[in-house]
Order: structure tokens, then C-alpha cells, then sequence
């Protein structure tokens, strides 16, 4: 765990690049232990690889995704309600991460 610094988090991707990896890629395994592997692969190379990690305060992050995260999947056959399920919760998974990553959880 790196010592968490909010301004610099501000330069997430010079700063805290290894952390920032580590929290998404603990979440993808877990979500792929979880729900239907094509779908969270899926999600994870054509939405969340445009997402982007934001620090709130008093331990807390959040995860902006891109516009219409629906709309990108392409390769995988899914109802809107079903992937917008398994997208909240993947983006909970990272954030969750996040906080344990940096020390927070």
C-alpha cells in the first residue's frame, strides 16, 4: 500500500499507477469468479477502460464512467437491465478496492 496523498492522487496515473492497477484487477477477478465471465470481460475492455477513479474525501471514491457505457459493448449479447446490474456492481467491486488498496477499508 502506497501512503495515500489526495493531491496527488489529483496525478493519479504518475503517481499511483501500480495501486490504480491492482484495485482493477482485484475487482475483475472477483467479478469474474461472480457473473458471466464474456460479460464482465466485455465491460471491462469496452467501458471501464475509459472510466476513471476520482477521489471524494474522508476515504471515499468514485468511478465516472463514459457516455453511454451500453452502447460500446459490442461482442456479447445481454439486456440493457442486465448489464447495467453487473456494471453497478463492478464499479461498487472497484471502488471497494480502491478504498482497501489505499488504506481506507
Amino acid at each position: 500500500m502506497a501512503d495515500f496523498d489526495p493531491e496527488k492522487f489529483e496525478d493519479k496515473y504518475a503517481n499511483y499507477f501500480p495501486e490504480l492497477q491492482q484495485a482493477y484487477k482485484n475487482a475483475f477477478n472477483r467479478m469474474n469468479d461472480r457473473y458471466d465471465s464474456q460479460l464482465v470481460h466485455a465491460i471491462d475492455q469496452q467501458v471501464l477502460n475509459e472510466s476513471e477513479p476520482f477521489y471524494e474525501g474522508d476515504g471515499e471514491f468514485r468511478v465516472e464512467l463514459p457516455a453511454e457505457p451500453y452502447e460500446r459493448l459490442s461482442g456479447v449479447v445481454v439486456d440493457e437491465e442486465r448489464f447495467e446490474t453487473v456494471l453497478e456492481r463492478h464499479v461498487e467491486e472497484i471502488e471497494t478496492e480502491l478504498r482497501r488498496v489505499f488504506g481506507f477499508a
